[in-house]
């Protein structure tokens, strides 16, 4: 039988926001061994993806792309064939332009060398970047030639699209091929940069579902300022918990790949709990994978709403946001998610951060949701 790719969105982890160029191969590894000795990989995150700058800055003579032998002296395949015997998958980074975004090879006019020399890796997952792109290169025709060169590279490899949200990508994107495309810019560990993707995307809905997910970028969860890269850490940048969990709900309730960005070797409590919250995971990876809407608090509707997602049992998902800085009633009646109060039915509540059923109501429920916090629930039908 076919083994199509990415019917929900991937989980995994990527290099990029917390170390960025400072990668080497003891990292991958490493971070392969927390993944499963953690709980990571029975939580459903089965990816490792290695960002920029793993490569050397020339190609061979064979015109192939080459390890760096200082930050991976066994090579890429040796690697691969690490992280797949922990039971998880490989990913790497590319390029549509000449260069990467910091100035290694592309891809650009080598995309089927490239895609046949991830394939020889044991590669399953490619992130493919925007950058150096040449200015009368079409991009949606870059991203359909890597996409047509790793469907015939005689291995499954996940072709994830990072075009920023540029040229109108949720518009073509499907049709290339890829199995998910990004449809904003680069985040930032600060509740600012949560926020303004999240509400870049509230108009987006319609165009990810199953097998070509919407992706708002990776998950900052967990990094509490730390990284080597300061465009993403800004120096004095980092969250509190209540708005790593939000910013964790609003990934998975909108349909975005989840994917870790924080050195998971050192995780808190706190970030476990998150990134580990299998009722919210499970709402993120419903193999429906319907779209949101969203229902506005009536008297602040700027800042106070709720997201609604159908699920595949008959449940649906419900989650109410406060973007303010004050805290406020977010009342949901239930007549705007589709039941009057003349059915004679009612929803049962059931609390994804305390899991447990809160309460059966009709007609409404209202409740508070502090500043940037969040609440998630998983709403079922009743008599």
């Amino acid at each position: 039988m076919e083994h199509l790719l990415a019917p929900t969105p991937p989980m995994g982890w990527n290099s990029w926001n917390t170390f960025s160029w400072n990668i080497n191969e003891e990292l991958i590894r490493t971070t392969a061994d927390k993944f499963v000795e953690c709980g990571l990989k029975d939580a459903g995150y089965e990816y490792i993806v290695i960002d920029d700058c793993w490569s050397l800055r020339e190609r061979d003579e064979n015109g192939r792309l080459v390890p760096d032998p200082e930050k991976f002296p066994n090579g890429m395949k040796a690697v691969a064939d690490y992280i797949h015997a922990k039971g998880l998958k490989f990913g790497m980074y590319s390029c549509a332009g000449t260069h990467t975004c910091a100035g290694y090879p592309g891809s650009f006019e080598h995309e089927f060398i490239d895609a046949a020399t991830f394939a020889e890796w044991g590669v399953d997952y490619l992130k493919y970047d925007y950058c150096y792109k040449p200015a009368t290169a079409d991009g949606a025709n870059l991203y359909r030639r890597m996409a047509m060169a790793l469907r015939n590279c005689g291995r499954d490899i996940v072709f994830s699209a990072c075009n920023w949200g540029a040229d109108d990508v949720h518009g073509w994107i499907r049709s290339s091929g890829a199995q998910l495309f990004r449809s904003t810019g680069d985040i930032q560990d600060k509740w600012e940069s949560i926020k303004a993707l999240a509400e870049s995307q509230m108009d987006k809905a319609p165009y990810g579902g199953a097998y070509c997910h919407n992706d708002m970028d990776m998950l900052v969860v967990g990094m509490y300022g730390r990284s080597c890269n300061t465009w993403i850490a800004e120096k004095i940048g980092g969250c509190s918990d209540a708005e790593y969990r939000t910013h964790f709900a609003l990934w998975s309730i909108m349909g975005s790949p989840l994917m870790i960005g924080c050195d998971i070797r050192d995780m808190t409590p706190a970030t476990a709990d998150i990134l580990m919250n299998r009722d919210v995971i499970a709402i993120n990876q419903d193999k429906e994978c319907r779209s949101f809407y969203r229902v506005n608090q009536w008297n602040n509707p700027k800042n106070i709403f709720t997201l609604v997602r159908a699920l595949s049992n008959g449940d649906y998902a419900v989650g109410m946001f406060n973007f303010g800085e004050h805290p406020g009633e977010m009342s949901l009646e239930f007549f705007d998610i589709g039941l009057p109060y003349a059915s004679g039915m009612a929803l049962e509540f059931y609390d994804c951060y305390q899991h447990k059923v809160v309460g059966t109501f009709k007609e409404r429920y209202s409740t508070n949701v502090e500043p940037h916090d969040s609440l998630m629930f998983r709403v079922k039908l009743v008599k």
